[in-house]
């Protein structure tokens, strides 16, 4: 039960962290944070998470490389469910905990964006469903490789969760102009609730996706990087 908790709180963190930044900080007048600052928030937030808790529950945070995780050989499939129910229930309140604070500010308009991820008229750059599915996929399979890549018995010690949390800033330099960003469903759904409407119906691209790219990740992983010795 721990692990669950831990996972949790985890992507609570996570969700609140990187979206509050996009909702509260990003267009805040003459100091907004940016492009830049919501990327590093969400690096922020596993970097610090994998020191907190990694050591409890592994520190996924996020359906799709828990999923990874299983298709690598490195997690129990009997986990799978109990870590995702944890990571969405996590991400869930997370985004209330936002809603809550956001709405507290005169004009709030949830239906704006709400850090929702989305493609076509609602990419923050206007780019297509393909593109959207395209880079999703591709930026979670890099996410999974770094995963896997850093946290093998072979790789250096203790520079894991700095790995980790580079690589994830770095993707939502690549990835927020065309998708806002999710390569994590749990993420995706914390907010989209809270939207609704049109976050909602696009949802489905933000499991498929990541999942299918984490999947890829972990079989180019497992080629490459073969047993740990």
């Amino acid at each position: 039960m721990k692990k669950y908790v831990a996972e949790f709180v985890g992507t609570f963190w996570l969700v609140l962290g990187g979206c509050g930044s996009a909702v509260l900080a990003a267009a805040f007048p003459d100091v907004g944070i940016g492009l830049l600052g919501v990327s590093l928030a969400f690096g922020l937030t596993v970097l610090t998470m994998a020191y907190a808790i990694g050591h409890i529950s592994g520190c996924h945070l996020n359906p799709a490389v828990s999923v990874g995780l299983w298709a690598g050989g490195r997690f129990p499939a009997k986990e799978l469910l109990p870590y995702i129910f944890a990571q969405v229930a996590g991400g869930i309140a997370a985004g209330g905990v936002l809603f809550l604070i956001a709405s507290g500010k005169a004009g709030f308009d949830v239906h704006a964006g709400f850090a929702s991820n989305g493609y076509a008229e609602h990419s923050p750059g206007g780019y297509s469903l393909i593109s959207a599915l395209v880079t999703e996929v591709v930026m979670t399979m890099m996410f999974l490789l770094v995963i896997l890549g850093s946290t093998d018995g072979r790789a250096p010690k203790g520079m894991a969760p700095i790995a980790i949390g580079l690589c994830l800033t770095l993707i939502h330099l690549i990835s927020i102009p065309v998708t806002n960003t999710s390569v994590n469903p749990a993420r995706s759904t914390g907010v989209a609730v809270f939207v609704g409407g049109w976050a909602l119906s696009q949802l489905w691209l933000f499991w498929i996706a990541p999942i299918a790219g984490a999947l890829a990740g972990a079989v180019i992983y497992r080629f490459i990087g073969g047993s740990e010795e």
